[in-house]
């Protein structure tokens, strides 16, 4: 029988991306028993090293097994029940599936609708909610489906003003786009471990404020699933360590040495990192005739989304990238489907280098094609970008 071999290839997609050494052979240690004195303890570390990384202080705060959909799953079930109101803003892929989850709850959906491309305007939400009383509205911070970053600020005040519990999805933003939950008054906010975090798949951090234990404890129901069902899990990683599933260890060995990276390398200085190499690979993407989807107001800083030129065929484009270059970045979902390319730099894979590598890499192949008459608009102006950056801060 063969042994497994993949590639080694260059992650530049929304996710998973390229790992550390030392994610690696955390993997490789030992593995004990999941109530080991041993493994508490690193389970007690993850949940400080978490605490860090969503910079709150809230009790609920563990990786709930499984990829970020369980974790969108587990934000969701644990605080709807039957008869509720929610309020979904729905502008992309991964926000239809929420709306798509919290539908299943039983709950009363209230859908606030936006262009694919385009942020929801707060007061849309504020006037579907007027005579409502939602208890939950539930935002994506980062949709990777459209490359929208939106803002929570006014979110969080609608979301308090009607004492409704914000819960946000963070999949693609934690670990490289500034978020702070505790300040930003977000009361449940999930993520997942395979993006800035620089992990596999297969955990979803989780952080809920003490207004959405206290409505976990207040429920007049049964969570829906036993699994995702925090008030059992809480205590399997809080001071009670009451057995509840056998933890995924070699996971969270991986996320305990990925976490630990990110507190070594300092929030600040890892989303200024992930800006500075971000803007680099706007700005070649721009040369290149490939502009932004959303506006400059609404980019994220760990993935961009850009508009192909006229005519290229983006699933030859990218197989040709995979095949020739070794570089995996990914298209639309839905209605963008062939329309648009998802470049992610996030965690490991964000690098001036990597941004350099792709824009050369586009630059040679559309180029063969008859789309550029030259190359080296798009990597000089990516490299303008960062001899600018570099200049700035010298100062």
């Amino acid at each position: 029988m063969n042994t497994v071999t993949p590639p080694h290839r260059i992650l530049l997609g929304p996710g998973p991306t390229n790992m550390p050494y030392r994610v690696y052979r955390a993997m490789t240690t030992p593995i004990t028993g999941h109530m080991d004195p041993e493994f508490l303890e690193i389970m007690a570390q993850v949940g400080d090293l978490l605490r860090y990384t969503f910079v709150t202080n809230n009790k609920i705060t563990l990786p709930v097994s499984g990829t970020g959909s369980a974790g969108m799953e587990a934000a969701l079930v644990n605080f709807l029940e039957p008869g509720d109101d929610c309020c979904v803003l729905v502008g992309g892929f991964f926000a239809q599936r929420m709306a798509e989850i919290a539908s299943r709850t039983g709950a009363n959906m209230i859908q606030v609708d936006a262009e694919w491309g385009k942020p929801t305007d707060p007061q849309k939400v504020a006037d579907a909610l007027r005579g409502r009383r939602p208890k939950v509205i539930a935002v994506v911070h980062g949709e990777t489906s459209t490359g929208v970053l939106q803002p929570l600020g006014p979110l969080a005040e609608i979301a308090h003003k009607h004492d409704a519990l914000l819960v946000v999805d963070t999949v693609p933003t934690l670990g490289g786009v500034p978020l702070k939950v505790d300040e930003m008054k977000i009361d449940v906010c999930y993520s997942g471990s395979q993006k800035c975090l620089s992990c596999p798949p297969g955990l979803a951090p989780i952080t809920v404020s003490e207004r959405g234990a206290e409505a976990l404890r207040n429920r007049k129901s049964k969570v829906q699933s036993w699994y995702f069902d925090l008030s059992g899990v809480e205590k399997y990683w809080g001071k009670e360590r009451t057995y509840h599933h056998t933890a995924p260890i070699t996971m969270i060995y991986a996320l305990h040495e990925g976490l630990s990276i990110v507190k070594e390398e300092g929030l600040e200085n890892r989303w200024a990192h992930h800006a500075h190499c971000m803007n680099a690979l706007r700005a070649g993407l721009d040369a290149l005739g490939m502009p932004s989807l959303p506006e400059p107001d609404y980019h994220m800083s760990s993935l961009a989304v850009v508009r192909l030129p006229e005519g290229v065929d983006d699933v030859r484009l990218r197989s040709r990238l995979l095949s020739r270059f070794n570089i995996e970045i990914a298209g639309g979902l839905g209605p963008l489907k062939g329309k648009i390319l998802r470049i992610g730099l996030m965690g490991t894979s964000c690098s001036e280098g990597n941004a350099l590598l792709l824009l050369s890499a586009l630059e040679i192949l559309l180029a063969e094609d008859g789309y550029l008459k030259a190359t080296g608009r798009g990597a000089g102006a990516a490299q303008a970008a960062l001899a600018q950056a570099a200049v700035v801060a010298a100062k």
